[in-house]
């Protein structure tokens, strides 16, 4: 029952999403307000039908319903209630109907959020979100059913007795449900990790969010109200995509650094790159959005950075979903593909035929030019580029050499990580370097003597730390450089930040905590932002020194033998084998003590796990850390060497600063939020004129 429940749900929220979009634009053509406001309700409509949809698919998870095809592939009666919760989007069908109800979620949020505030927008902005959300509930229905149900039929050749059908077919029987449930294939082993459960959403929920500023956006280029209305009615909902979108990379890399047993954290995948581009140019368009609100500039390069954000989001889960790359992250191949590629090939083309049109209408002009090459629009024009270059750059490794090569030479070419590590790191030292710069820069016009008074003391303090670095040992001018970089974006947020305060301090008598307090509350935008540059510059700290200063080794060694690597000794202890766990995997472990200068610092416990009657990949390491702020001491048990009571082969990791990285995320995490808070913040130079004009209007208005 749950299964017909769940397949006749999403298909009327499918008819209900097309009435939107047609009520909705015709309506609005029309000038016929009823149509309009059926198709606003239809929005809502469409998500409770979703939710009905989706709760369906869950509640049969939760309750082992293994007739369904989907919950016996990827569940099992071991497998723990968290994990059976998040098994709804551990598979293709799964995940397409769970990113249709977020889409549909999104959808109904924002029409309620933005229908009084930004009416001449919502009617085009629900069919693009209409459009999105018509499109994966019909692959979902047509390609990806996760409804489809297991049926015997007695009448069929032995080896076709068993099918799979949504619907009961005539003289069907119902598999017996004791033997379902014994041969159940449960979730895969990869997938059973915290960070894995998490991670998929957090993507998903960023993948959808920009979504909303693409619709709105083209909402503004059809309705031709192209003032900054489509910008204040999205804002928040791209910093919202952003925010997890960030969560969702930080996460994959967690849990690739736990489960993938390599010692690292990002290995330039092109499913991970398909996530990170997006991420690039929703990056490049906060930024550049802020010109278009305070200077009336980049009105068309704002469009089109909306655009290929949304065409990321797109391409990128075509590419994973559809076969044309694989990968550990990817889903397996599927007849998905075609029409993926034909739905972004199509939006995309209408999407900058409508820029096009606009522009030839003169509707996309902008109020002012670049008056000065060190003002702050002139450099985030110039950190947009680097953006768009980084992504130009990855994908053409990711993606663009591997198609071009089986296109136009017949053979597989594949750009591998050198390619990646040759051509990014100069890009990301000037993005460092404007993240320092642009923040002190004045709107319009800034001189150079101005710019470098504000940049005085950040640097001299991050010259100070590359002499105390250069003093410990690093002596390597490339990563002098690269810390030198970073180091002053981070400082650049720390000592505005300080100012600010301090100023405050001074004028309002506050203590500094309550002063910081009132100014991120005044304007959570700026110091939101600070905060987010202290956390992607600590981040920046990581990355250099957790991939410039790994070290590792691998060794054979016996019970009370130990291996020396960066001043730390590990010391085997002894060997735990087929130990079984409550989910039914089997383990064996290594137990082992770290040591410095001989003194026992922690004892660890890495170990193989074994998935008993999974198909495929069905074990793998799990590594063991001791942590601090210092670095990481990372080992593993290898799995392919044969393990016995007195020998065990392990690979150790010293990885440095690699903390760093999780902790800039949050600190990340905390800025997003902090920015997202709602506050218009009004100029200096608005709020002087309102001062001195507000005794004249207290006489004009009769006030006190």
């Amino acid at each position: 029952m749950l299964a017909e429940v769940g397949f006749f749900a999403a298909a009327i929220a499918l008819v209900v999403g097309i009435y939107a979009i047609v009520s909705s634009v015709f309506g609005e053509r029309t000038h016929h307000e009823s149509l309009v406001l059926s198709g606003r309700n239809a929005t809502y409509l469409a998500f409770i039908f979703m939710t009905l949809s989706v709760g369906a698919l869950e509640v049969a998870l939760m309750t082992e319903q293994y007739q369904i095809s989907y919950v016996w592939s990827v569940s099992s009666p071991t497998m723990p209630t968290f994990y059976r919760i998040t098994a709804l989007w551990g598979s293709q069908a799964g995940s397409l109907l769970f990113w249709s109800w977020l889409m549909s979620l999104f959808a109904a949020l924002a029409t309620w959020l933005n229908w009084r505030s930004h009416r001449r927008l919502m009617p085009y902005a629900i069919a693009y979100m209409m459009a999105v959300l018509v499109f994966f509930v019909g692959l979902t229905l047509l390609y990806e059913n996760p409804f489809q149900q297991w049926w015997i039929m007695p009448d069929n050749p032995a080896n076709s007795q068993v099918i799979e059908a949504t619907l009961r077919p005539a003289g069907a029987e119902v598999p017996d449900a004791n033997s379902l449930a014994a041969s159940a294939q449960g979730l895969n082993p990869m997938l059973r990790h915290f960070g894995m459960a998490i991670h998929p959403p957090m993507l998903y929920l960023g993948f959808v969010g920009f979504i909303i500023p693409f619709a709105f956006a083209m909402s503004a280029l059809a309705s031709g109200e192209l003032s900054t209305n489509w910008i204040k009615a999205s804002r928040r909902w791209a910093l919202v995509a952003w925010l997890f979108l960030s969560l969702g990379l930080l996460l994959g890399g967690r849990w690739a650094y736990d489960v993938l047993g390599w010692g690292g954290y990002w290995g330039w995948d092109p499913v991970e790159n398909a996530a990170f581009l997006p991420w690039l140019i929703g990056t490049a368009f906060l930024h550049s959005v802020m010109i278009q609100e305070k200077r009336g500039m980049l009105k068309t390069w704002n469009m089109f950075l909306v655009i290929g954000t949304f065409s990321a989001v797109i391409f990128g889960s075509f590419a994973t979903r559809s076969g044309l790359v694989e990968s550990v992250h990817s889903f397996a191949r599927s007849g998905i593909g075609i029409p993926f590629f034909v739905f972004w090939f199509l939006m995309t083309l209408i999407s900058v035929g409508l820029i096009l049109w606009r522009r030839g209408q003169g509707l996309l002009e902008d109020e002012h030019r670049l008056n000065s090459f060190l003002s702050r629009e002139a450099l985030f024009v110039l950190n947009n580029v680097i953006f768009v270059a980084l992504f130009v750059a990855i994908f053409w490794g990711s993606f663009g050499a591997p198609i071009a090569s089986e296109l136009f030479m017949n053979t597989n070419i594949t750009l591998g990580t050198d390619y990646f590590l040759r051509v990014t790191p100069p890009l990301f030292l000037v993005l460092y370097l404007l993240m320092g710069v642009a923040p002190v820069s004045a709107w319009g016009i800034t001189s150079a003597k101005r710019l470098g008074r504000s940049l005085l003391v950040p640097i001299a303090i991050t010259l100070l730390c590359v002499v105390a670095i250069y003093i410990s040992g690093v002596t390597s001018f490339g990563v002098l450089l690269g810390y030198g970089v970073v180091l002053l974006a981070g400082w650049v947020a720390i000592y505005e930040t300080y100012r600010s305060v301090r100023a405050r301090v001074r004028t309002h008598k506050e203590n500094p905590l309550s002063a910081l307090w009132h100014m991120a509350s005044r304007n959570p935008r700026r110091y939101g932002g600070y905060l987010i540059h202290l956390g992607i510059a600590i981040i920046g700290i990581g990355v250099i020194g957790s991939t410039l200063f790994q070290q590792q080794t691998q060794r054979t060694i016996g019970v009370g033998e130990t291996i020396s690597i960066g001043g730390y000794e590990l010391r085997y202890d002894r060997f735990e084998g087929a130990q079984i766990s409550e989910d039914g995997r089997v383990m064996d472990i290594a137990n082992v003590t770290v040591l410095r200068d001989g003194n026992e610092l922690a004892h660890l416990r890495p170990r193989r796990d074994f998935f008993p009657g999974v198909d495929g990949l069905n074990s793998m390491s799990i590594a063991a850390a001791h942590s601090t702020l210092e670095n990481d001491f990372y080992v593993l048990l290898v799995d392919w060497e044969e393990l016995n009571q007195t020998t065990a082969t392990f690979r150790v990791y010293i990885n440095p600063l690699i903390n760093l990285i999780w902790w800039g995320g949050i600190i990340l995490v905390l800025g997003t939020v902090i920015s997202t808070l709602p506050h218009e913040v009004l100029s200096t130079q608005t709020r002087q004129r309102l001062q001195t004009a507000s005794p004249r209007l207290a006489v004009a208005t009769g006030g006190d």
